[in-house]
């Protein structure tokens, strides 16, 4: 049995003169029929004349020059009008004649250069070849010659129609790849950016607080240890996400959820965060995206926690509803600012678009008395 799909998919890999051969032979071998010689295009109603020896080579310059109506379509349409002209010139009036209305699409789709030049060198060719039936005797008007030119002008225009349509979908892919881009640089910034930036905060402020520990040296060893934990969790989340840069990837890459914030606390805690976690209620059993951007909302909070108010009191409330994940993040002004990489802007204002892609709602304030807090609504699930 034939796999259409695999023969469609060779039939695409073939030259392009060989995928547009078939349409010339087919005029070609219809022109040779008897019962459709005289049934084709008749321009000056001249008599028709029976098939001589001229005859063949005639048919074949006016149709086999469509094998290269794409790739050549100014000399395709040269070539196939002189066929025409000698066809109408010999009134054989042969099938081959609507080679023409190709040749003129084709011409008007795929001509990238020369186009008004082209399309003057035939009009007067056309105007010649008028002459030349009016000379030999054709009872044509001249209404009748203006209605034949302003078919083949309707032809052109035609394929100038397919040729803007096709520029304006080009156009429109070019947007739509760039916008894609554009939309996946930004996300993978952000997940570089949630990554590398808690982790190595965390790393910064751990090896900081190291300094003053010589002299206790079993608080050292555990400090050093954490240092040593949170880069190796910084390798993994990385290699993680450069999975997604790979194509070849065949896994899903991985995306941390609410279920991992206990740990995600307990390391910020051994960085020298004083935390107090809670949650409260279930996640929806759809919430995946809700559940991620949970996730990142509390990292970077604490992130932010650790940069500009290490030692601070700090508050961690999740509350899972229905239809919405709760998340609110506060801590007080006690702490200090840790000798860490300063902010670049990215963290909330990409918190805030991933929350509001969602559709839900995302503040980051100061506090009255010197802190700060963070709140986001984020809607999950589906609704009951």
């Amino acid at each position: 049995m034939i796999d259409i799909r695999r023969a469609a998919e060779v039939w695409r890999r073939l030259d392009e003169t060989v995928r547009d051969l078939p349409l010339p032979l087919l005029l070609a071998a219809g022109s040779l029929v008897p019962a459709l010689r005289t049934h084709g295009t008749q321009l000056g109603d001249l008599p028709a004349r029976p098939f001589d020896a001229l005859a063949v080579p005639v048919v074949l310059l006016t149709c086999l020059p469509l094998a290269v109506r794409r790739r050549r379509p100014a000399l395709c349409l040269v070539l196939v009008s002189l066929g025409f002209a000698a066809d109408q010139l010999r009134a054989y009036h042969s099938f081959a004649g609507s080679a023409l209305a190709f040749a003129l699409v084709s011409a008007g789709a795929h001509l990238e250069r020369r186009r008004y030049a082209v399309a003057a060198g035939l009009s007067a060719g056309y105007v010649a070849l008028a002459v030349a039936l009016d000379r030999i005797g054709s009872p044509e008007h001249l209404d009748g010659f203006v209605t034949f030119y302003l078919v083949t002008v309707f032809a052109w225009g035609v394929g100038a129609w397919l040729r803007s349509t096709r520029a304006v979908e080009a156009e429109r892919r070019r947007r739509v790849a760039e916008a894609t881009r554009a939309a996946e640089r930004t996300r993978i910034a952000r997940e570089l950016h949630d990554v590398v930036t808690h982790h190595v905060t965390a790393m910064v402020v751990q090896a900081e607080a190291a300094r003053y520990l010589t002299a206790a040296p079993d608080r050292l060893d555990e400090t050093l240890s954490a240092v040593t934990d949170t880069g190796r969790r910084a390798i993994t989340d990385l290699r993680h996400l450069l999975d997604l840069l790979n194509p070849d990837h065949g896994a899903d890459a991985r995306m941390p959820s609410v279920a991992e914030l206990p740990a995600l606390v307990e390391r910020t805690r051994r960085a020298g965060q004083p935390i107090e976690f809670s949650s409260a209620g279930e996640p929806a059993e759809s919430a995946g995206s809700a559940e991620f951007v949970a996730y990142r909302v509390v990292q970077e909070s604490l992130t932010n926690a650790l940069k500009y108010a290490h030692g601070s009191r700090t508050v961690v409330r999740v509350h899972y509803r229905d239809r919405e994940i709760s998340v609110e993040v506060g801590n007080d002004a006690s702490g200090s600012a840790a000798a860490s990489p300063g902010g670049s802007g990215r963290g909330l204002a990409g918190l805030r678009d991933r929350v509001g892609a969602l559709g839900g709602d995302f503040t980051a304030d100061p506090r009255p008395d010197g802190g700060f807090v963070v709140r986001a609504r984020i809607p999950s699930g589906s609704p009951s």
